[in-house]
């Protein structure tokens, strides 16, 4: 619409739909696929957002912090401050009880994380916009590559440890601190930040690019991987829970 009009109004639009795009789609696939359905829809739309804005200013204000003290932005510590930013919403459902499957914890995670993903990609598809001079092509770009990547990161990442930590409440009644859960929690942030060291080598030379594409399909794999099987898991028990008591 933009290309044929090139009215300027249409640049919140295109970058509001093309972030929320894939972010949106992913949470509906996985609330289908997922035995949760006791959660309204209303509740998950309030995670994604809620969830998504909470953890970027949260973030946004701990990297800031974070940076200033040390001088140099330490892919480690993005990793961390990220990674626990997002699971400040599902915490709060995690203390009220209402919601105790893992499905539940699964479908809280994925949704905040698209959000955080969802409202991040905002923030770069305008950064690329300003800075490009208004090229629409640099911008589709960008919603492009980071929409279709953002189920094997922020999604995969923060679903897969809301995952571990409700199994590990309602199954085997352990806290927080236990030794899956921190489990989880240690290798969300190293997949977050090899993920980030990999997009920082650049891909100004063919071999560069080559390591650079590689390097995400093996993160993105393994990610991915962690969450189907969650989310399988997850689905198991359900009808194993419900066979039980019929």
């Amino acid at each position: 619409m933009f290309r044929i009009t090139q009215n300027p109004n249409f640049f919140p639009t295109v970058i509001l739909l093309g972030a929320l795009l894939v972010p949106v789609s992913f949470v509906a696939y996985v609330y289908e696929r997922v035995p949760a359905k006791e959660i309204s829809l209303s509740c998950i739309l309030i995670c994604f957002l809620g969830g998504g804005a909470v953890g970027l200013i949260a973030a946004g204000l701990l990297e800031f912090q974070t940076i200033q003290k040390m001088g140099i932005p330490m892919l480690l510590m993005v990793g961390l401050v990220e990674e626990s930013a997002k699971l400040i919403f599902p915490m709060v459902q995690y203390t009220r009880w209402k919601y105790r499957s893992e499905a539940d914890g699964l479908l809280f995670g994925v949704a905040a994380g698209m959000g955080f993903a969802a409202l991040e990609t905002m923030g770069y598809g305008l950064v690329t916009l300003i800075q490009s001079g208004g090229n629409v092509g640099a911008l589709e770009q960008v919603l492009l590559i980071r929409g279709l990547l953002s189920p094997a990161g922020h999604a995969a990442w923060t679903g897969f440890v809301c995952a571990v930590m409700w199994r590990e409440r309602g199954s085997k009644g352990r806290g927080l601190f236990s030794l899956p859960v921190i489990g989880a929690f240690i290798l969300a942030i190293l997949l977050h930040t090899l993920w980030d060291t990999v997009n920082s080598l650049g891909g100004t030379t063919a071999g560069g690019l080559i390591i650079v594409i590689l390097g995400n399909v093996a993160i993105a794999a393994i990610s991915l991987t962690l969450l189907i099987r969650r989310m399988r898991e997850a689905s198991k028990s359900f009808l194993n829970a419900t066979q039980n008591i019929v």
